[in-house]
């Protein structure tokens, strides 16, 4: 099978990025052949003002990149193409480039865009869904929840109003991939059609290995931003002080985590880690806290990470989490944003070893069972095929974007 992989790299690298470049290493690993289509958001933080107006309006219909991807798709002839992120530089209008050419399309849902301007579900501290079924997401425009500007949240807010009224998520896709059952039931929600929603969570490459001691320090890794509950660790830890613990991340409260280490000597603050070093980083681990808040974790690599390694998971009693973390099982749970109740929960975790060494055993076991490269290649080629059967079903054209626009008075 030939597939075109599409992705948008953000400015930072996250896990999106790491999903993408998984799953392109997994379809060649098994003899598929791959071509990549991708954009970086970089070129908007170097252009000026006026390159970044022009992006603004690319967010909604990149004619530039459909015109090019044409080209791709009609020299390459790509069994199926498989859209990992496509905001904001490459835009849905990709979509209608390869229904164009008879290429079925495959979207992942990597986070909550779709359905929430910011993709996050978090706004000032608690979880927000004001936009969540909206035709048009104004709550996110009032309270400029996009980079905290209210202009470029109505830029975001009309990508994806214009793209329900042509009609876009619900015809030009067809088979989303989401990695949990509690995002899929969001999904519903918003109005895409369940027939077309698939669960397959994500996986590793490579087995790093069962650990082989229980541990000496509790670990944090992610993003250092509010909404992966950062600020409830920390005061967390103001009355943890008998227990180590390791950070590792970036972002926009860094500042705020080197200030607190400064004054809590059992807290460290990482440096930037090579990928062996963080599966070393959680094996010598007792736990793995992931506080995230909110409903803005659509899966949770690090969990998985964890898991592989034999690590247990505390966790937040929300979304997600509860998903992929079993409360005594693989992990524990506390209630999300409650700091006393999560430093409870650590206090407990770091004291019960026995009950922490079987957890991780069952970890690993759950990794083995769920989150290999083989049974997510299994998944993957079943929702390609899907697709594929799809399209091949479709006798109609699909209507060219100027018709629609006729249609809808645009």
């Amino acid at each position: 099978m030939k597939v075109l992989l599409a992705h948008n790299y953000y400015c930072q690298p996250g896990g999106e990025d790491e999903v993408f470049i998984r799953e392109s290493e997994l379809l060649r690993s098994a003899g598929h052949e791959v071509l990549e289509y991708t954009a970086n958001n970089n070129k908007i933080a170097e252009d000026g003002t006026w390159m970044k107006a022009r992006a603004a309006m690319r967010t909604f219909w990149a004619w530039d990149d459909m015109v090019g991807l044409r080209s791709l798709l009609r020299r390459e002839r790509p069994d199926l193409a498989h859209f990992h992120n496509t905001f904001p530089l490459i835009s849905p209008a990709a979509y209608y480039a390869c229904q164009r050419e008879g290429i079925p399309v495959v979207q992942s849902l990597h986070n909550a865009r779709l359905m929430c301007p910011a993709a996050t579900f978090y706004r000032e501290g608690r979880v927000c869904e004001d936009c969540l079924g909206r035709f048009m997401p104004w709550p996110g425009v009032v309270h400029a929840c996009y980079h905290n500007s209210h202009l470029q949240t109505a830029v975001v807010a009309g990508m994806l109003a214009g793209h329900r009224i042509l009609g876009t998520w619900q015809e030009q896709v067809d088979a989303y991939i989401v990695f949990t059952e509690f995002f899929r039931q969001k999904f519903i929600s918003a109005g895409l059609p369940r027939e077309k929603i698939f669960v397959k969570p994500h996986f590793l490459g490579t087995d790093p290995g069962m650990k082989q001691e229980m541990g000496d320090y509790a670990l944090f890794l992610g993003r250092l931003a509010p909404e992966k509950g950062v600020l409830t660790l920390l005061k967390a830890w103001r009355s943890l002080g008998h227990v180590p613990l390791q950070i590792a991340g970036k972002g926009p409260m860094e500042r705020d985590v080197k200030q607190f280490t400064g004054e809590n000597p059992s807290v460290c603050l990482l440096p930037h880690l090579s990928r062996k070093e963080c599966f070393d980083i959680v094996k010598g681990a007792r736990f793995l806290v992931w506080p995230s808040e909110g409903h803005n974790e659509t899966f949770g690599l690090v969990a998985i990470e964890a898991f592989a390694c034999g690590t247990p998971v505390i966790t937040s009693r929300t979304g997600a989490m509860t998903e992929i973390v079993g409360d005594h099982k693989t992990g524990v749970h506390f209630t999300a944003g409650d700091a006393d109740d999560l430093a409870a929960k650590v206090h407990w975790a770091w004291t019960h070893l026995d009950e922490m060494d079987e957890m991780g055993r069952a970890a690993r076991a759950e990794y083995k069972s769920k989150y290999t490269a083989e049974k997510n290649y299994e998944a993957l080629l079943g929702i390609y095929r899907k697709a594929i059967e799809k399209r091949s079903t479709q006798t109609d054209n699909p209507l060219p974007i100027r018709t629609l626009m006729q249609r809808y008075r645009i």
